[in-house]
């Protein structure tokens, strides 16, 4: 990803309280919208000068230098075009877009995904949106995987989202219809890393990365359970590793899954729906935050898809007509 830098320099008087401190810790006092590692590296590319030269992020400050910064943005690959695909906004001022993600929507460009992307479509929604990282985004949903996210429309809002997941004060709630019964809420806390053998998988493994999932039960059905669910971490697919590793997996999950459980006597009104369920029934139905500039807290819902209620609705009849 190539950077352009703004054509402007801003040239600032060091305050005679940074003497004896080092550069990055000052800057990032100076200059807050911006991370200590982002100004870090842009003093080792020579951006940053103190009296006209460049420096080092160790080197002390004397106080009442001058300092000139040349911020550079970064900007997105060249073959990232904006494309008009609709975006179901939720809520969105100068800082921070939420919106509510639809099943077979890629978030980032990939091998097999160049364009047709959430990215695509935030940069045809928003052209500021190619200025910030990742046109904003800093958590994702897997493609089939529906709901809640946030995208941060300026590099002071991204800063401060991503140091909000980091420390866990981003609220992000699940719902799931998973196999199996289960008959009490619980916790699942097991590292979670790349399958050794299977490049596309996730699973649980000693050496992997620390990974927490909560979960309390909605409603039992006969082979099945409506769980929801909250993430302590965003490990990739933690939510579907985790459930098959308590051997509870995501209906519809074409990774995970695992054969489909059919209740004894079901009608085929349910068998066919389980049968045709091809996506992860899994959505992101609550968000909650404190918002990047006036750290208000913020919190929104998403209704359960469509096709999550029709599966529901049928597994209550199923239940219904033959007893828990």
């Amino acid at each position: 990803m190539s950077e352009s830098v703004i054509d402007k320099p801003v040239i600032k008087h060091v305050p005679e309280q940074f003497a004896g401190q080092r550069l990055d810790a000052a800057l990032a006092r100076m200059f807050p919208d911006y991370s200590r590692s982002r100004l870090q590296q842009w003093i080792r590319d020579g951006q940053v000068l103190l009296d006209g030269k460049v420096v080092k992020p160790r080197t002390k400050l004397a106080g009442d230098e001058m300092l000139e910064l040349n911020i550079q943005l970064e900007s997105q690959p060249d073959e990232l075009q904006p494309q008009d695909i609709p975006l179901d906004i939720v809520f969105e001022d100068e800082d921070i877009i939420v919106l509510n993600k639809p099943a077979g929507l890629v978030v980032h460009p990939a091998a097999g995904h160049a364009d047709g992307t959430l990215v695509n479509a935030l940069l045809y929604f928003d052209a500021e949106l190619a200025r910030v990282p990742r046109a904003g985004i800093v958590h994702r949903l897997d493609k089939d995987t529906t709901g809640l996210m946030v995208v941060a429309r300026n590099l002071r809002a991204h800063k401060h989202l991503v140091e909000e997941l980091q420390q866990r004060t981003v609220q992000r709630e699940y719902q799931a219809v998973v196999q199996g019964v289960i008959t009490a809420g619980g916790a699942v806390d097991a590292p979670v890393g790349r399958h050794s053998r299977d490049r596309i998988r996730m699973c649980v493994r000693v050496d992997g990365k620390p990974a927490t999932t909560h979960y309390r039960v909605i409603t039992r059905f006969r082979e099945h359970t409506h769980v929801q669910l909250k993430l302590e971490s965003g490990r990739t697919h933690q939510i579907r590793v985790h459930m098959q590793h308590i051997r509870h997996p995501i209906i519809g999950d074409p990774v995970y899954g695992g054969r489909q459980r059919i209740p004894p006597q079901a009608d085929n009104e349910l068998i066919e729906q389980l049968r045709a369920f091809r996506r992860q029934a899994l959505h992101a139905f609550r968000l909650s935050l404190a918002h990047p500039q006036s750290g208000k807290p913020l919190s929104w819902r998403s209704p359960l898809p469509d096709d999550m209620l029709q599966l529901l609705a049928t597994l209550q009849k199923d239940k219904e007509q033959h007893g828990s």
